[in-house]
């Protein structure tokens, strides 16, 4: 297998071995994004000359026996929505093209403490919402230029599926991490809220927004969220309960743990390829030892609608400072949602704040009969960009099927993990995933791997056309 596709897992312990040097994959990744991007145009900023000095540090650091763990000298991608010092940080956004933060993100300084080598900022949608801005150019699937990439993650969806990078850093705050993993075939990790701090975030809606990794394999995933996790006293949100080791529980079986699966909620009025992902997933779980049990999922489609409120409160206040007296400067479905929530009363809010809080409640109790639960990655096959045009230029309303297995886990602040789960009858991925109560990240890497370890579907890469 060519370097660039190897799991960063390998690459990681043949630096450390040297084997291969961190400079050599460095300038190999480097070559592939000037052969590659300018057709799928992830990347907003490629850091050429600071990766290959990173690098370089990291090299000299391992050779000196100081080798700082898995990220050590592996090119890392980062989504353009955290602060990186003295660099553009937009957010997707043309008014703030020429931002440039005093400070790294929390996440930015700490894959840096860890030795990751930063190689890109990655291109998203306008503000981490649905559609991206026209000045900057759209990314485009490696698995088919005419379908979705997912969002708002949709650079760091596709680098890590090109291989550009190792891994990347991606938001959540509807599906933004796991939308773009299963229309990648990837795997990301939306871990619990406040697991990973938020400082220096841009941020989008901020009771609901997620920092994680996306990775080709739940193993990779999990090195880089074990760098990013934890504690930050510059995030007063962020969780205090200690970080477990998730590469070394990681392969500890799920013999024994319990699956649940709600058929009515998971697989009604879906496509038979998503429900034969399901079924299939359930099918590889269960002969690694897991006991299935048919539950009843807490959510009701009326709760979800109510419930959009609190998005529409909470971006209009991340807009405050900017719209509408630079209204101009925005794309049409930022600009018509952001003059849509206007109109959103003080009593929607308290209505959606308590029907999250109630349904959380369920979903607590849920949790205490089982320890995974399974359900798609999206509502729907792939679309293609031309179905999603209306939406993204305002004209038609959002279809929520997309979002319908991402959003209540925002809602509720639990973690969950994307898995690659198949491909479709035209060949497109197909994307499954597991959720589970608060701070159980360990358990869904454990089940991740488990699957990954009885199936293929993570180990199949797009094939490239170079410009």
């Amino acid at each position: 297998m060519e370097i660039h596709y190897e799991s960063l897992l390998s690459v990681s312990d043949r630096i450390r071995r040297g084997e291969v040097s961190s400079a050599a994959v460095t300038a190999e990744l480097l070559s592939r994004i000037d052969g590659y991007d300018p057709i799928l145009h992830s990347t907003l900023m490629v850091l050429a000359d600071e990766a290959m000095e990173q690098a370089r540090q990291a090299d000299a650091e391992i050779a000196g026996g100081h080798w700082r763990g898995a990220l050590h000298g592996i090119p890392i991608g980062i989504k353009d929505l955290l602060w990186t010092k003295g660099l553009p940080t937009t957010g997707g956004m043309e008014l703030l093209r020429d931002f440039r933060p005093e400070e790294d993100a929390t996440v930015v300084a700490r894959l840096k403490h860890a030795g990751a080598v930063i190689i890109a900022k990655l291109h998203m949608t306008e503000g981490a919402t649905f559609n991206h801005h026209p000045v900057f150019a759209r990314p485009v699937n490696p698995w088919s230029a005419e379908h979705w990439t997912g969002v708002s993650s949709s650079g760091s969806g596709v680098a890590v599926a090109a291989g550009f990078c190792f891994g990347a850093i991606g938001s959540d705050t509807g599906g933004s991490i796991r939308m773009p993993s299963a229309a990648n075939n990837l795997t990301g990790i939306k871990p619990t809220w406040g697991r990973v701090s938020r400082h220096g975030l841009i941020h989008i809606a901020e009771s609901l927004d997620h920092l994680g990794p996306m990775a080709r394999s739940a193993a990779d995933a999990a090195a880089i969220l074990q760098a990013i996790a934890g504690w930050d006293p510059k995030d007063t949100t962020t969780l205090r309960e200690p970080v477990p080791d998730y590469l070394a529980q990681m392969d500890g079986g799920v013999n024994g743990l319990t699956l649940g699966i709600d058929w009515n909620f998971a697989a009604r009025g879906m496509a038979p390829e998503i429900v034969a992902s399901l079924e299939h997933a359930r099918t590889t779980l269960e002969r690694w030892g897991m006991k299935v049990r048919e539950v009843t999922f807490p959510w009701n489609d009326d709760e979800m609608a109510d419930s959009r409120t609190l998005f529409g409160a909470e971006l209009a206040l991340a807009h405050e400072a900017y719209f509408p007296a630079q209204a101009d400067r925005y794309g049409a479905w930022l600009r018509g949602t952001l003059e849509a929530v206007a109109q959103v009363r003080g009593v929607d809010v308290a209505r959606g704040h308590m029907l999250r809080e109630r349904y959380r409640g369920r979903l607590r109790a849920l949790f205490g009969e089982l320890d995974v639960l399974l359900i798609p990655g999206l509502g729907k096959p792939l679309p293609t960009w031309e179905a999603m045009e209306p939406m993204a230029q305002g004209r038609a309303p959002m279809d929520m099927d997309l979002m319908r297995f991402t959003t209540p886990f925002n809602l509720s602040g639990s973690p969950t993990i994307s898995l690659p789960a198949g491909f479709g009858p035209s060949g497109l991925p197909l994307g499954i995933q597991l959720a589970g109560p608060w701070l159980a990240e360990a358990t869904l890497i454990r089940a991740g791997v488990a699957f990954q370890e009885a199936t293929e579907f993570h180990l199949r890469h797009p094939l490239l056309n170079a410009a």
